[in-house]
């Protein structure tokens, strides 16, 4: 069954074609239905002319009859007299009716020649005394001719109207769909090799002329999707090349001189990088996941929690000094409740990457705040660091960005923290953004609607 589909064949399934189609039966029934129409009004517009005219005449011959007698209908030709008397019997007639005696039943009958009449009758009084039906009848035939002269005219004229519709809707649902055609065109010759290629535009402030806007916005957005792409894997290649390659050279030193080699520094080297590297591929996942589709299964989440356990962790791992104090004091003082709608999993990323970036920035000092404001869960991270310079704000979310490149990669991670943070957040309908800090470092500000 699935083969008999596949094989069956297109008819009418293009535009051009369906347009065509839809027109024709349009036009055809509404033209038949007024041709209907029309040769019913015109049928009756005609017999009640011949009636009028019948009726007249039969006035005129009953003042004939009245004032002269039966035998004044003798004369009449062309048309259909009778005077019939109390019994039935035809008293007098014109030339062309004859007996026996019409009858009025109907308005119309067929004569022995197989002509059409119209009859009307009158009650006459006759001059000797008594009375007397006198009938009166008017051909038919021009009526009839005329009624049949149009019907065919209509029988003929139906379809080809019908025929020079369907052409001229063909021919100009064809030239309207050209511009369709070679946009089509243009896109198929699009390649790699092109990516700034884009379609013309036709100057006609049309449907197809947006058509051709809106593809062309298409086609950058994918240009610029496809070339994150390539830095994308460019950037990240070069990153998971960086620890292999470290840990490469330091087994072929070892290798080829074991007596030389310190096994707890060797041990350190591969741990440390094996430890780099698993963060770089587990940031790489979280973001091809969000690129995906966004988060997992959503429910209420207490941000405030999260905002805690974040600075609790981040105080653990912060080193201490010489004295045994730490030499970056985490502040979460300014965190109160607040519960949003959301995974768990991704805010936690979220918070934490915001907290360990402080903290690997910081000089002395990091705070962590939330609050609720107007519907909205404010979470501020300030550090007392160096800060972001206003033109790269934005691009501290981009993927493998590090503004500092003086500083070491160990120190300064592999650049997925914050991009992490931005999709994460606007995978819950929030936003995250970065300013100046009351420190003097950076604020790192995210909003996310509030829910549960």
């Amino acid at each position: 069954m699935a083969d008999r589909g596949r094989t069956r064949p297109r008819r009418f399934r293009s535009v051009r074609a369906r347009t065509t189609l839809g027109a024709g039966v349009v036009v055809l029934a509404a033209l038949v239905v007024g041709a209907v129409g029309f040769v019913v009004v015109l049928r009756l517009v005609l017999l009640d002319g011949v009636r009028t005219a019948a009726e007249a005449g039969l006035e005129q011959v009953s003042s004939r009859v009245e004032s002269d007698g039966a035998g004044a209908v003798t004369d009449y030709e062309d048309v259909l007299v009778q005077v019939i008397g109390d019994g039935g019997s035809v008293l007098a007639h014109g030339e062309d009716a004859d007996a026996p005696a019409l009858s009025t039943a109907d308005e119309s009958r067929w004569s022995h020649d197989g002509e059409r009449w119209l009859l009307v009758s009158d009650d006459v009084d006759l001059p000797g005394g008594g009375e007397a039906t006198l009938v009166y009848g008017v051909s038919l035939e021009q009526t009839d001719t005329a009624i049949r002269t149009a019907v065919v005219l209509l029988a003929v004229g139906v379809p080809v109207l019908v025929l020079v519709l369907g052409m001229v809707t063909w021919s100009v649902t064809g030239r309207s769909l050209r511009p369709v055609e070679r946009m089509r065109t243009e896109v198929e010759t699009i390649r790699a090799a092109q990516p700034d290629a884009r379609v013309v535009v036709p100057d006609t402030g049309d449907e197809i002329a947006r058509l051709a806007t809106t593809m062309n916005a298409m086609l950058d957005r994918l240009d610029r999707s496809a070339a994150g792409q390539r830095r994308f894997v460019s950037d990240a290649s070069h990153e998971l090349r960086s620890p292999i390659a470290s840990i490469r050279q330091h087994a072929e030193v070892a290798a080829a001189h074991p007596d030389r080699t310190d096994v707890a520094e060797f041990s350190d080297v591969v741990r440390s990088e094996a430890v780099r590297l698993q963060d770089l591929v587990t940031g790489l996942l979280e973001l091809s996941r969000l690129d995906e589709g966004g988060t997992g299964t959503r429910r209420p989440v207490d941000l405030d929690d999260l905002a805690l356990d974040a600075v609790a962790r981040a105080r653990a791992r912060v080193p201490a000094d010489a004295t045994g104090d730490s030499t970056i004091r985490v502040d979460g003082s300014g965190i109160s409740a607040a519960r949003v709608l959301g995974d768990e999993r991704l805010l936690t990323g979220v918070v934490r990457n915001l907290v360990d970036n402080a903290v690997r920035h910081a000089v002395s000092r990091v705070t962590v705040a939330l609050v609720e404001l107007d519907g909205v869960a404010v979470l501020t991270v300030d550090d007392d660091g160096a800060g972001v310079p206003a033109g790269e704000r934005d691009r501290v979310f981009e993927r493998f960005v590090r503004l500092d490149e003086a500083r070491s990669r160990d120190a300064g991670g592999a650049g997925l923290g914050l991009a992490i943070v931005r999709d994460a957040v606007r995978a819950h309908g929030g936003e995250a953004t970065v300013t100046d800090s009351p420190l003097g470092g950076a604020r790192f500000v995210v909003r996310i609607a509030l829910g549960g």
